[in-house]
């Protein structure tokens, strides 16, 4: 009896190392290339292994992105009529308001359009940040006297789900963020993400997309979904150990220490 025993609780623990071990750094590790041995870290050092050509990216704007659009001139306040709707809480304060969810900006309507007093509506939908400062320049030199516009993305926003440390949606000024960057912001993949299938749902023109990318392959930098879009979902899924590790490690444990106890007993027993 106690023999039986001994070797239940020997394959109890082999059951116990084997479901529990540790991920191994080929799964872990973002970026990966097969001339780097990850285990010797056998890279030259300090010389240019590879280079990679980064996909263009210029956000283009689209109905429903909220603006900050900003005058200064030298015009008298009194005739600037476009420095009314910023004088009326935007203005220096619009990113702070941004920040806090309480955003005093231009709102592309579905048209693609946003709209001022006297000028009236403004075409700005599917030309970059900078295209529409210009755009939106060249308008205010026929009523200011030397202006000077700035404009920027007040909303731009992405979500990241699954195995990242911080799941929620992050609103950014910056509208030129990596994916790497976004999952940064999110404090990182947990210890179980499976980096090697991240899904990417891409949102626009009255569609989704879906796409898979493998985060382990350091040829994701030349990827185009290397940059973050506006409204870009990330679906980060985990490893088949996370149950294993997290659930049917734990409850084995307590098996093997009932085994244990059941033993100790036995021997004082006999």
């Amino acid at each position: 009896m106690r023999n039986h025993l001994s070797r239940l609780y020997l394959l109890l623990l082999t059951i116990t190392l084997a479901t529990t071990s540790c991920v191994v750094n080929k799964k872990y590790q973002y970026l990966q290339h097969n001339d780097v041995n990850l285990e010797t870290n056998a890279a030259a050092k300090d010389s240019v292994l590879r280079t990679y050509e980064l996909s263009d990216f210029e956000y283009k704007l689209q109905p429903e992105d909220i603006l900050s659009v900003q005058f200064f001139s030298l015009t008298p306040e009194e005739y600037d009529f476009f420095s009314l709707k910023q004088n009326q809480g935007g203005g220096a304060n619009q990113f702070q308001n941004a920040a806090s969810g309480l955003i005093a900006g231009y709102l592309i309507d579905e048209n693609g359009e946003i709209e001022f007093p006297v000028v009236g509506k403004v075409k700005v939908s599917g030309l970059s940040i900078f295209a529409a400062q210009n755009h939106i320049q060249e308008i205010a030199d026929q009523y200011l006297e030397s202006p000077v516009v700035e404009v920027r993305l007040l909303n731009f926003r992405f979500t990241l789900l699954g195995e990242v440390k911080m799941e929620g949606t992050i609103n950014s000024l910056n509208n030129r963020i990596t994916l790497l960057e976004a999952i940064g912001l999110a404090g990182g993949f947990t210890d179980f993400a499976d980096k090697s299938n991240v899904k990417v749902i891409r949102q626009g023109q009255g569609k989704a997309e879906v796409y898979y990318l493998n985060l382990l392959d350091e040829s994701f930098v030349s990827s185009p979904f290397y940059y973050m879009n506006q409204n870009d979902v990330i679906v980060v899924p985990p490893l088949r150990q996370r149950p294993y590790q997290i659930y049917f490690g734990k409850n084995l444990a307590l098996v093997i220490s009932s085994v244990s106890l059941l033993l100790i007993v036995l021997s004082l027993i006999k």
